[in-house]
């Protein structure tokens, strides 16, 4: 180490308490057994029910930066179960998350999120509340019985893939000069006002005429 005037020598001593000032680890065998106990109770507690939870929308990311994402959002707004046909008491009590602040702001989230809803009851088994005394709206006896718990992710959200497919480029195309489209445009833009000025002026000279 290189010292110049007349100052203190430096004389830090780190290796004294080094354990403060380092970060150990040395549970991480005991968490990763906690956390796999705490999945099988889990599942136990919910069981025959899926153990990802209820069913959740695709919902679009906020702001310009992130909107081209899809991901999973709180629940399903209040349209999309009325197109899907379902009570909004009754989603809650099947395992779909309602969410009545949502608004749907396009046609293309209702309609996917309602094949959302459908696949998933297409797929659904409800169990009587009461074994041996099945009601209306309950699946059937076999279905019971054959039911097995869901301990993967329940219809995960799969992005939409985006851009247009790849093609041969036509003769009309190849003939285009895009550079110079967008210079008259540009210059269309830049000279609007002048021309319809212009036009504005030989129209009132022609009605003058005719006076």
């Amino acid at each position: 180490m290189y010292v110049e005037h007349n100052n203190q020598l430096p004389n830090q001593h780190f290796r004294k308490q080094w354990d403060r000032r380092v970060k150990t680890w040395f549970d991480q065998a005991g968490r990763k057994q906690s956390r796999r106990l705490a999945r099988v109770q889990k599942a136990a507690r919910v069981a025959p029910r899926p153990v990802d939870g209820l069913l959740r929308p695709a919902v679009r990311c906020p702001t310009l930066r992130y909107n081209m994402k899809l991901r999973a959002g709180r629940g399903f707004t209040l349209e999309e179960l009325k197109e899907a046909g379902i009570r909004r008491k009754e989603a809650r009590s099947i395992g779909i998350a309602v969410d009545h602040r949502r608004r749907n702001q396009s046609n293309e989230s209702l309609e996917l999120n309602v094949q959302r809803i459908k696949a998933y009851k297409a797929k659904l088994i409800v169990f009587p509340r009461k074994a041996g005394n099945a009601k209306k709206g309950d699946s059937e006896a076999a279905e019971v019985a054959s039911a097995v718990q869901l301990r993967t992710a329940l219809f995960p959200v799969e992005q939409v893939a985006s851009g247009a497919e790849a093609r041969a480029i036509t003769a009309e195309e190849k003939n285009v000069n895009a550079f110079m489209k967008l210079r008259y445009a540009r210059s269309a833009k830049r000279t609007l006002g002048a021309r319809e000025k212009r036009a504005r002026e030989k129209a009132e000279e022609e009605a003058n005429k005719k006076k």
